[in-house]
């Protein structure tokens, strides 16, 4: 009576040999390969899983050409989330069958793998929340004895003592793009920087947020600079269609500095989103830029300076999609010369020196006196150690007429 019941339904019945494979490599310890291999069996499908960093933990497929469509997710492929207590801990693609599959024997297959993919992997999250603790711990400056901090980092498998350096990541999508590809950065920032300096720890420096640090030893002075290479590697091959901005420390010999090594890099990380044609900028590349350092912790009077400078700048191009910020910053570029401002902005002349007048009406700065120009220039550099973003947009203000002066 069942089997006639499974043919009426059209499900392929349970392979009960292969139910059983799946329960003796649990209980054996067989590893996550040799469970996916059991389970496919089970279902008589191909099967490819992946943890919630987007990282394939196990594949089950007939032929490598098998793999590569399940990766691509084919119309024929269908991903399924694994969860334990609501928490989602990876996912499972699974090529449709001729037969459609048990749904009672496809809850309890992918119960049984999402249960050892959280076993398996709970030490290595706890290992990893607790290296993350210890990093922001450690760029906060709240490990005070630096044999402390040095211990406590060798027995997370990272030695501090000869020297260290940070690296802070950004990542922004240029187009819409699935949810969880933060996690996937973090996974691409973590491999490129420890296959340069073994030890390195990546997390992020806010809950989900889309931006990284990584704290890595850096004996010689030279692992920042390449960790950075092939952390940026990773990330155009991992994440196409991203834009990235990665700020660089300079190495520190004692690691109590690191938390001013972290300023460092965050300086540099705001510096280079103000400049789209670059992706990568050390701190020693920031020039003047430094001078803000001090006020990295204590942004108070950077902010005052801002709001005293180009701010009304800001609120001006947002609200009328104008671009003074853009045009100050340009003939600041060109050594304060109008011709060559307007050449590079293609656009004359004229239209500069009247975008200027609504400077000077809107800061009381005249871009024409030294004063003036050593504090909008202040004020721009404000404006980029905070991380504020430059508006964008064209030039719809009276007498641009898109670049065009009316006769």
């Amino acid at each position: 009576m069942a089997d006639r019941a499974q043919e009426q339904s059209g499900a392929a019945a349970p392979d009960l040999a292969a139910l059983a494979a799946i329960t003796d490599a649990v209980e054996d310890g067989a590893g996550l390969p040799a469970i996916l291999r059991a389970a496919a069996r089970a279902l008589d499908t191909s099967l490819i899983l992946i943890d919630r960093s987007a990282t394939v933990l196990a594949v089950a497929a007939r032929s490598p050409a098998d793999e590569r469509s399940l990766m691509r997710d084919a119309d024929d492929v269908t991903t399924i989330e694994l969860k334990v207590a609501e928490s989602s801990v990876g996912r499972l693609r699974m090529r449709a069958s001729e037969r459609p599959t048990d749904a009672s024997l496809l809850r309890l297959v992918t119960t049984l793998i999402a249960s050892e993919v959280e076993r398996v992997r709970a030490p290595e999250r706890a290992s990893e929340e607790a290296a993350t603790g210890f990093m922001r711990a450690v760029l906060a400056g709240r490990i005070e004895g630096r044999e402390d901090l040095i211990a406590r980092g060798k027995e997370l498998g990272s030695d501090l003592g000869a020297g260290a350096s940070v690296v802070i990541i950004r990542a922004h999508p240029r187009n819409p793009t699935e949810e969880d590809w933060r996690r996937r950065m973090l996974a691409l920032t973590a491999r490129g920087a420890r296959s340069i300096a073994p030890g390195s720890i990546a997390a992020p420096t806010a809950e989900e947020a889309s931006e990284i640090a990584v704290l890595l030893p850096d004996p010689d002075g030279e692992m920042g600079r390449r960790a950075v290479s092939a952390v940026l590697r990773e990330l155009e091959s991992g994440l196409p269609g991203f834009a990235f901005a990665i700020g660089r420390s300079r190495r520190v010999e004692d690691p109590l500095e690191l938390h001013r090594a972290r300023n460092e890099a965050l300086l540099a990380a705001n510096v280079v989103e103000g400049e789209p044609e670059r992706v990568e900028l050390g701190y020693e590349e920031t020039g003047t830029y430094q001078l803000l350092l001090p006020h990295m912790n204590d942004p108070i009077e950077l902010r005052r300076f801002y709001d005293e400078t180009v701010r009304p700048l800001v609120a001006y191009d947002e609200q009328y999609e104008t671009d003074l910020l853009g045009t100050l910053s340009t003939f600041l570029e060109c050594d304060a010369n109008v011709n060559a401002t307007a050449q590079r902005l293609i656009t004359h002349r004229h239209t500069v020196r009247y975008r200027f007048e609504r400077v000077r009406e809107l800061t009381g700065l005249d871009v024409s006196s030294t004063d003036g120009r050593e504090k909008l220039s202040l004020g721009l550099k404000a404006m980029r150690v905070l991380g504020i973003a430059q508006p964008r947009g064209p030039a719809h203000e009276r007498g641009a007429e898109g670049g065009r002066v009316p006769r």
